[in-house]
């Protein structure tokens, strides 16, 4: 079972805090440092020293890292068009040695696109399946051809569809809770359906749902991998977890109840719950990224007991 971490630096996070974030996350033995791609703070919090862009922040660390996978939960499609992000997701891939995955989104944040004048547009999925057939399209294309695509939003016309990834397949994270159209285009695209801070119930039910998508593509079952993110407070004791919760303007009981909180034993009883579901992947948000003890515990108490 694969544990990995999960930041939001939009909250506020330097450069250099992230980057000791993913060092203690290599160095404590997780598989992977995953960050959100948002420009602007969400809730009671000062942002400060303000955004970090995702892919910018995912090169330096593919330099300054040697083992750990390194991607998004989730890019916004509206950020970037799919040639150029195509290219930054290669390079980053080529950077790293071969470490990256893309999570990709249709972006729903409208805020951060006014703030930062990013055209917001009306229709959104549709341009999300776009990206999605683009990108794979210009990885897949064998090397010598030319890549051409039109759709309602995007055309591309005789694109050298380079550079190519160093991995044959990137892996590709699509998620949601939507309950035709997401999983239909999981099962097209995806090697990943992440579930966001959903119960274990909700987990059960679009993973089925995805699993029918995937029959419906003729795709071996276990060519789709299930995952959960939801929000980490780990704590030796009662006391630890109110101080961890404290610290992220959080309750206790609300976080037993909707996230990965709690005691180690805790924790691991309620991973079990949503494992039983078929997801085995859990990315673990981590809101304090100061409080680099609260990894260590995690690795140190919950990581031994799921082997």
């Amino acid at each position: 079972m694969d544990l990995r971490i999960f930041t939001e630096p939009q909250q506020g996070a330097s450069y250099e805090t992230l980057l000791k974030v993913a060092k203690a996350t290599e160095g404590l033995g997780f598989d992977a440092f995953f960050r959100s791609d948002h420009y602007l703070k969400m809730g009671d919090v000062d942002g400060l020293p303000g955004p970090t862009d995702a892919w910018i922040t995912l090169a330096g660390l593919a330099r300054e890292t040697s083992r750990i996978r390194l991607g998004t939960l989730m890019t916004a499609a509206t950020f970037r068009l799919p040639g150029v992000l195509a290219i930054q997701v290669a390079q980053v891939d080529a950077m790293s040695g071969g470490r990256v995955e893309l999570g990709l989104g249709a972006g729903w944040f409208e805020e951060e696109h006014t703030a930062y004048g990013i055209p917001f547009p009306k229709e959104k999925f549709g341009r999300l399946e776009e990206q999605l057939a683009i990108i794979t399209g210009l990885w897949e294309t064998k090397p010598g051809g030319t890549f051409d695509f039109e759709g309602a939003h995007y055309a591309l016309k005789d694109s050298p569809a380079l550079p190519k990834p160093v991995q044959e397949r990137v892996p590709v994270l699509i998620g949601g809770r939507g309950a035709k159209r997401t999983p239909e285009l999981a099962a097209r695209y995806a090697t990943e359906f992440n579930l966001p801070f959903v119960s274990v119930e909700e987990s059960r039910e679009m993973i089925g749902r995805v699993r029918q998508a995937v029959h419906r593509a003729a795709r071996p079952d276990d060519d789709m991998l299930y995952s959960n993110v939801l929000v980490a407070c780990v704590g030796k004791d009662d006391a630890e977890v109110a101080r961890r919760a404290a610290a992220i303007g959080r309750e206790p009981a609300e976080l037993r109840e909707n996230g990965l909180a709690g005691t180690p034993d805790e924790v691991v009883e309620k991973i079990g719950r949503y494992a039983e579901t078929g997801s085995r992947r859990f990315y673990f948000q981590i809101l304090d990224l100061d409080d680099l003890d609260h990894l260590e515990l995690i690795a140190s108490r919950v990581a031994p007991q799921l082997g």
